[in-house]
């Protein structure tokens, strides 16, 4: 586990957060817009989108159908739109118009789940969390860093290996791994410096 992480952060010192935000509310909408969206993708909706529509208070003032001709390209458009109007007004009617800097009245807000709620607490207001999202999961996984069948179960289990101060970090980490080495069809596992510890190479090979 140690040499895998010590690798790691070799590899991605400078690993941090993809999507474009300035405040923790730019934040929260980009990432509700990325579930299975690439962030590139996010980041140009979000360049048009924050020029008018950058905090609660503007984004209510849009009718749903409104705010999905802005994300339509993101997909999921419909359920992503309503989810964001509903955040929104959770944040101005419970909150008085921030967005909450606690994991649990993060996950109060309508349509945040855990992995959202882990980035924004995470990224925005420097808690230490590990969302996972796809790219963790699977780096996870096939490390055997942490091996579940839920992003749960794998969040607690990275959660028993890194060192608390390291979550948020090892997060991206996991991530830029996933992306530049580990892929999900076809991972680069010559090219992988974690290969000597990694359960799944060692079963491919």
């Amino acid at each position: 586990m140690n040499e895998i992480l010590t690798e790691l952060a070799r590899l991605y010192p400078d690993a941090r957060p993809a999507l474009h935000f300035h405040t923790p509310y730019e934040l929260l909408v980009a990432v509700i817009l990325s579930a299975q969206c690439t962030d590139e993708r996010v980041n140009q909706v979000t360049a048009k989108l924050f020029q008018i529509y950058n905090t609660p208070q503007k984004m209510v003032e849009l009718r749903q159908e409104e705010l999905e001709k802005y994300i339509y390209s993101c997909g999921f458009y419909r359920n992503k739109a309503a989810h964001i109007l509903s955040a929104s007004r959770d944040i101005l009617d419970k909150f008085g118009g921030e967005v909450p800097d606690t994991l649990e009245d993060l996950q109060s807000l309508a349509g945040v789940g855990r992995k959202t709620a882990n980035v924004v607490y995470s990224v925005a207001f420097g808690g230490d969390a590990i969302a996972v999202d796809t790219h963790v999961f699977r780096v996870a996984n096939r490390t055997g860093l942490a091996v579940g069948k839920t992003p749960t179960e794998v969040e607690e289990g990275l959660m028993r290996v890194i060192p608390k101060e390291n979550w948020s970090k090892a997060h991206h980490w996991l991530i830029f791994h996933g992306r530049q080495v580990c892929h999900s069809q076809r991972p680069d596992c010559s090219h992988c410096t974690l290969k000597e510890w990694c359960e799944f190479y060692k079963h491919k090979s």
